[in-house]
């Protein structure tokens, strides 16, 4: 629920607050919840047939803007076979690169510093396009509703990624349960998200 501090902010004064929240949260704490939610996607798909899953990768766990970390989990996901992809950020050789981009995940080995101490894979880069061969996105977020309204950290990446996903492929956003809020302020270019990826649960979103 929204707390009362956080009502009425702007969407900059919303993600100021959220990412000082986040900062507070010991590492202990933080790699507890990252295990608790990788434990609750792979129970999610134990009974599903190896699939195509993109992943966000996160910043390292003392990075200034923390969030919920991925690596573990995108390693569970490759190593029971499903195909990952993740995304790329650094720029190109020729200029930064202002369309998301996707390339596999072939194992913590195959991966480097990117763009803001983000890891990357070190594959070749598929394009935009890529992300119609997922059959479920796990992306990221500062903050989220019940109703799937979704506040990324600002660049607007995931907007513009999830308009190349396929039609009915379910977004999965991971949250701190403080980050579950009662209203967020919207656009109409905003992507919305089908659940809640806390460590308690799958929390299906009510999508209007």
């Amino acid at each position: 629920m929204t707390s009362p501090h956080l009502s009425g902010l702007s969407k900059q004064e919303l993600r100021s607050q959220l990412v000082a929240a986040r900062q507070t949260r010991p590492v202990a704490q933080r790699l507890d919840d990252d295990r608790a939610r990788t434990a609750i996607v792979l129970k999610a798909l134990r009974d599903v047939e190896p699939a195509t899953i993109s992943v966000y990768l996160s910043v390292p766990p003392h990075a200034p803007r923390p969030e919920p970390g991925t690596l573990e989990l995108a390693t569970a996901l490759w190593t029971l076979g499903h195909r990952v992809l993740v995304p790329v950020l650094s720029p190109t050789s020729e200029s930064p690169r202002r369309d998301p981009d996707w390339a596999w995940f072939e194992g913590p080995a195959a991966l480097r510093p990117g763009l803001w101490g983000i890891p990357e894979p070190t594959g070749a880069a598929l394009g935009a396009e890529a992300l119609a061969e997922a059959e479920l996105v796990l992306c990221s977020g500062l903050a989220g509703t019940r109703d799937g309204r979704r506040l990324g950290v600002g660049g607007g990446w995931y907007d513009r990624a999830l308009a190349h996903r396929g039609a009915d492929v379910p977004v999965w956003m991971l949250l701190n349960p403080d980050e579950v809020l009662d209203d967020l302020p919207t656009e109409p270019h905003d992507q919305r998200v089908d659940a809640l990826l806390l460590p308690d649960a799958l929390h299906p979103c009510e999508v209007g």
